[in-house]
Parts: structure tokens; sequence; C-alpha cells
């Protein structure tokens, strides 16, 4: 039996590490899986709101849970780094030149930056507990994996999931990246984060394709976070008007929620800070990446994983939206593009712009 207050100690010294790190918010969980969560998630499934993510559901059992994935866990160390923005994520709303990338999207990627802060946190953990005499084996997850981090965050105190399914904090808002530690120690757990939202729909009424079938349930076929970043094919018709002048992901449902006003940008992570060129960039100059340019432009950028393709076909739904007759230049050169999703946006957005007064 491992001596309660050695792990107290260590669960102390751990969090403070932590924020050395970079981490602006640290709790802990049991690792047992929750039967209300696992249930929750069989039903989005069921319900067909995942869409074309078939890893969801083909790697559903483990993501029922901590110890579905790994039996020997006993702790999760759930992690939060801030990327909390200090200006209107919405500024750029109706602007027919620019084009608006999510705000997570704006600085490094998040996946090379947390994993790289997870494993020099579970390096000096290793140490720790060599130190004490404490046997101990761990693992690192940072989104691509099968875990289930916002339910997780929520019980390990970091916030709460809020009627928009994301992880809402008293201290950072919307706007914390995820990560978590499972490891076979036995960390006393810190209270579960009861929920804030009361009557509030702003996050909702806010979508501009009604992607909330009810509160804390998300369709993610409606949702242009998905539909810009996650679907590969052609975008459906009839969400191409709502999605505007958005490229890469909508941070709408995130930006308007009431607790953002008490968000400390100054715990942001360094590293999130946006990129000039990534704040307000011209339609103009993104419909004319090619493959290499695309590949240079987004180098060490979340947006270079979804490909200059995809990337272009959402350009061209921006275009289209512009009401911008000078875009119909670059527009029209992506009629003949080879990828047959490019070409079809473009016709979709030449069609569009020729309609102008």
């Amino acid at each position: 039996m491992v001596n309660s207050a050695l792990l107290e100690g260590l669960k102390h010294r751990l969090s403070d590490h932590a924020r050395g790190l970079g981490f602006a918010a640290v709790g802990f969980a049991p690792a047992a899986d929750d039967p209300a969560r696992a249930a929750r998630l069989d039903e989005w499934l069921a319900a067909g709101f995942h869409g074309s993510m078939a890893w969801m559901e083909e790697r559903a059992e483990v993501r029922r849970g901590p110890q579905s994935m790994w039996p020997e866990a006993r702790s999760v160390i759930a992690l939060g780094m801030s990327y909390a923005p200090e200006v209107d994520p919405l500024a750029l709303e109706g602007d027919p030149e620019k084009a608006r990338i999510s705000v997570y999207a704006q600085g490094r990627d998040y996946h090379d930056v947390l994993k790289k802060a997870l494993k020099q946190l579970a390096r000096w953990l290793t140490a720790e507990a060599a130190k004490l005499g404490l046997e101990m084996r761990l693992k690192v997850f940072v989104d691509t994996a099968p875990v289930m981090e916002k339910p997780l965050g929520e019980a390990a105190g970091l916030g709460w999931q809020g009627k928009h399914t994301n992880l809402v904090s008293r201290e950072h808002g919307s706007w914390l990246f995820l990560g978590a530690i499972y490891c076979t120690l036995d960390f006393a757990p810190d209270d579960p984060h009861d929920g804030h939202c009361g009557t509030c729909v702003a996050c909702h009424a806010a979508c501009p394709t009604d992607a909330f079938p009810a509160p804390y349930r998300l369709d993610a076929r409606r949702c242009i976070s998905y539909l810009t970043i996650e679907h590969k094919g052609p975008i459906p018709e009839e969400f191409r008007a709502a999605i505007g002048n958005r490229i890469y992901g909508c941070d709408d449902c995130l930006a308007v929620c009431p607790w953002n006003k008490f968000a400390d940008t100054a715990a942001r992570n360094q590293a999130f800070v946006p990129r000039d060129e990534l704040v307000a960039p011209e339609l103009a100059e993104l419909l004319a990446l090619d493959d290499a340019a695309f590949r240079a432009k987004f180098s060490g950028s979340p947006i270079k994983r979804i490909g200059r393709d995809r990337f272009v076909r959402n350009c061209l739904i921006a275009a289209g939206n512009s009401g911008n007759g000078a875009l119909a230049v670059p527009v029209r050169k992506l009629t003949t593009d080879p990828d047959p999703v490019v070409a079809e946006a473009a016709q979709w957005a030449l069609r569009r712009l020729a309609a102008i007064p």
C-alpha cells in the first residue's frame, strides 16, 4: 500500500512542474470507466452524429473509458494549455476579402506543443516516482488517441462540458487544449466540476448551421469545423452559404460564451501566439496556393494536416460567399483543377460571383 501522504506530495509537485512547462490547468481523476459517459458516447454514435469520422465508431470500445483502453490505469492526469485570444474571433465576419481561420490554428500545431510538454512531464514524473521507490507505468495522449479528453477534464475539475459540448473553465473560458496522462499510481482525485451554463443558450443561437439538436449534443455533420477540417468530399450545398468566410474551423459557439469574459489571456502559452499572416489572410492569395506553396506556408501549423486540396476547397466556398467580383479571376483558374472536389467548388463559386448585381 503506497503512503497517501507521499502521493499527495508528489501530486502537488507534479502540478507545479506542469505549470512550469506551460500548462495552465491540471487536475486528477479516477481511471475507472464511467458507464454514464460510455452510454452518451454510444447514443451519439448510434445517431450517426460522428459523420464520416469512422475511427470514432471503430474504436468505440476502448474510447468508453481509461480502463477500457488500459486496464492497469489507476489515475488520469488531465492537463490544459491556454490559447485564449486577445482579439474578438468574430471580428472578420462578413469581410469580403479576408478569410477566417479558427483561433486554435493561428499559432503552432498544438499536437506537437502538447506532446512535447506531456513527454517532459512524464519523464519528470517517472524520475520522481523512482526517487520515492514507487513502481509506476504511464501513457501519454494528445487528441489522436481514442481518449475522451473533455469528459475526463470535467471529471478532473478543469471545467465543465458546456451546451456546445466543449470544455468551459472559470479561469480560461473556452480556450484550452487538452491532453492526458494515464498512470498506475492511485492519486487522490480532484472534485469533478459542476456545470454552470444555467439557462444560457448563446452558443446554440450563434451556430450558423444549427449543429446542436439539443443542449450538450453536437451533430458533427452540420458543424463548420467538421465540414472544413474532417470532411473530405464536396461540402453539402445546404451549408455553403452559412460557412461565410470561414476556411478552417469555426469559433462562433465558443466566442459568444459569457464565461470568456473571465478568460485569462496572460495565461496563453506563447506557442499559440497567432502568426501575423494567419490572423486576417487575403482570400486571393490563398486561392493561388499550389501544393508546394501550401506546405511551405503552413509548415508547423495544424492546417497542414488537411492538405492543399481540402484547404483550397474551403477558400473557394468563402470566395463564392464573398460578393467580391474581383475574386472571379483566381476562382476561374481553379475550375479545371486536377482535383474534382476543388474544380466543383470553383464552378459553384464562379456561378455565385457571376450572379452579383
